[in-house]
């Protein structure tokens, strides 16, 4: 069945729906941080997988639609659940030594991390004078915050801050790959469900390397976390997410993503006490103004 044609503006109901899901998005990283207060990072991430690979399977059985291909692509979807796996390993894990404020910024490296890998791999995605200069500013954003730490920072925060830019690059190099290779040939649902599905036994695999003990305390907050980082965001938001983008411009909706890292630092903020330090306040909407440049495009006349 065809999908229907996307439209090149947005609607009330869009830029409502993508507000509430950049701010769930945000609101995620705090609740990373509570979720590791209880659960070893990397064991959560995987069951944050689990728990939302079972909701997409669910659905696809309700909707009659088959689980896995049976050719090539089921290969890309293996390769895309490695790529995912490692970036929410990182994620995690990262957030145990730095802040979810620094975090949030430092894991939207990938919107540019997919400007240069487009330049170089994909055919029709040039740089242009005005996504140089994005990536120029976001870059420059970045360091400001990677340097200016809070006054409560530990000496190992510096490891947290590496491991978030890795999540940062495997998530744009996940973008490019489904672009390059299952862009068109897949369809949403699929390709949802194979980044959570394949990416269960890597995260599994690194948390039994690295982390001895799994549980260490439950109580109602920390399984409240654990819900609303598998229902509510990875399987909720991200398939809301997918069928905006099938039905609506993506460099439109990709616009108001920006608002993803403001939601993150705030609610690090608001909710978990962490620093509003003055490298936030500066390098925070010198990444978002990089961000927009590089994802900019000039409307063309059809």
């Amino acid at each position: 069945m065809s999908s229907p044609e996307s439209k090149d503006y947005l609607d009330l109901k869009a830029i409502l729906a993508i507000l509430i899901l950049t701010l769930l998005w945000g609101l995620n990283y705090s609740a990373i941080k509570l979720s590791n207060e209880g659960i070893s990072p990397v064991f959560a991430s995987a069951l944050r997988s689990l728990i939302a690979s079972i909701c997409g399977a669910i659905y696809c059985l309700r909707k009659g639609e088959k689980l896995f291909h049976t050719d090539i692509r089921l290969f890309h979807g293996v390769m895309v659940g490695l790529l995912f796996g490692l970036e929410f390993a990182c994620i995690y894990f990262g957030m145990l030594f730095t802040d979810s404020a620094r975090s949030v910024v430092f894991v939207y490296l990938s919107p540019f991390v997919v400007a240069i890998g487009a330049h170089l791999f994909l055919r029709g995605d040039r740089l242009t004078l005005l996504k140089t200069l994005g990536l120029i500013i976001a870059f420059m954003g970045i360091v400001f915050v990677f340097y200016g730490k809070p006054k409560t920072a530990k000496p190992n925060m510096l490891i947290g801050d590496l491991l978030e830019i890795a999540a940062g690059v495997l998530w744009g190099a996940t973008t490019l790959y489904i672009k390059r290779y299952m862009a068109g040939k897949v369809e949403p649902i699929h390709t949802f469900l194979y980044q959570l599905f394949f990416s269960i036994p890597i995260l599994f695999v690194v948390s039994l390397i690295l982390e001895p003990n799994w549980i260490y305390r439950i109580d109602t907050l920390i399984l409240a976390s654990i819900f609303y980082q598998s229902v509510i965001v990875a399987f909720i938001s991200y398939f809301v997410w997918f069928k905006l983008i099938h039905q609506y411009s993506v460099s439109r909706l990709s616009a108001f993503t920006f608002f993803t890292p403001i939601f993150g630092v705030l609610s690090g903020i608001l909710f978990i006490g962490e620093e509003f330090t003055f490298s936030l306040m500066v390098g925070l909407p010198m990444v978002s103004v990089g961000i927009f440049f590089v994802n900019w495009r000039k409307k063309t006349a059809t």
